[in-house]
């Protein structure tokens, strides 16, 4: 979100007072029943209910002021960012006025813009009482590790209506990817509809795994002696580890692929493969006798490496 001041277009020593007047004059020129159909000035609208409903309650304003919520109403302390057990922005206008007005309802308000029209345009002001407005969305943060993205979890987040919502992350979410809650942002107004939760996933970077699309890639050192014979090795996966063939004269960057072992996608129905990334690790320490016979070998089987 914006900068809540510049959004209703006052400075940070603005009072209380000015900030109401400041929001009914944007409140005059940007309801949508004066812009039908008219989605930027609806957006902008939403906009300036949110940032009222952050600077016109005190309480809220001297926090945001203070550096303990965001732009957003988030806390900005160690659990304020939503996540297992995070907070998210509690509304403290107590009450049933989504925008922080004191004790005159949301009606109360827009009788008080809009009533002294009703004469001169037949009731204008009655119809705006009647008019649904639906709620601002509010967006929240939500962070995760790559296993839980992949497979599916379930977090809590607090709202800002102040309760708090098991929130399912589906298999195969992605990082940046918006979740969208119905009807748990801000409240609207004359009974219009709640606007959206927003939650924006972070996934953090794994130090096994890199995504790519829907599959999984990961490396794997292996012996020389692996490398040379073959046989059978251990891999990680997501799910476990699994066993998997190596084939004989395996080089450093040979990938081998494990199927269906990827990423979950089509609402976890399919997944992506996985696909593994072979080094070959020489032995720590020097051993003579590899040193004797790979010279030996060496003189009698040459061949180019480059």
């Amino acid at each position: 979100m914006q900068d809540p001041y510049k959004i209703l277009g006052v400075t940070k020593t603005a009072s209380q007072d000015e900030i109401k007047k400041a929001y009914r004059k944007l409140a005059r020129e940007l309801h949508p029943d004066l812009h039908p159909n008219d989605a930027k000035i609806e957006e902008r609208f939403k906009k300036v209910s949110a940032a009222y409903h952050l600077l016109g309650d005190a309480d809220r304003r001297k926090k945001y002021d203070n550096g303990e919520i965001d732009a957003d109403g988030r806390d900005t302390g160690p659990f304020g960012r939503a996540g297992a057990g995070a907070g998210g922005y509690r509304s403290s206008a107590g009450g049933g006025d989504p925008f922080g007005f004191g004790g005159g309802s949301a009606e109360d308000i827009f009788d008080e813009i809009f009533g002294n029209r009703a004469g001169a345009r037949g009731g204008f002001g009655g119809q705006q009482r009647n008019t649904r407005v639906k709620g601002p969305n509010i967006s929240y943060e939500l962070s995760l590790e790559l296993k839980d993205a992949l497979l599916g979890t379930t977090k809590r987040i607090n709202l800002a209506s102040g309760k708090q919502l098991e929130v399912r992350i589906p298999p195969g979410s992605e990082d940046g990817q918006t979740l969208r809650l119905k009807n748990q942002g801000m409240a609207g107004m004359n009974g219009g509809e709640a606007g959206d939760a927003l939650i924006k996933l972070h996934v953090h970077a794994d130090q096994q795994f890199r995504r790519e699309g829907n599959d999984l890639h990961c490396d794997m050192a292996i012996s020389l002696g692996e490398a040379i014979v073959g046989g059978s090795i251990e891999v990680q996966t997501i799910d476990g580890k699994v066993s998997m063939k190596l084939p004989a004269n395996a080089n450093s960057g040979t990938t081998l692929r494990l199927r269906g072992k990827g990423a979950p996608y089509n609402r976890g129905d399919k997944r992506g493969d996985q696909y593994v990334h072979l080094t070959v690790k020489l032995p720590e320490k020097r051993d003579q006798e590899l040193i004797d016979f790979i010279e030996k070998w060496s003189r009698e089987h040459p061949y180019s490496a480059r």
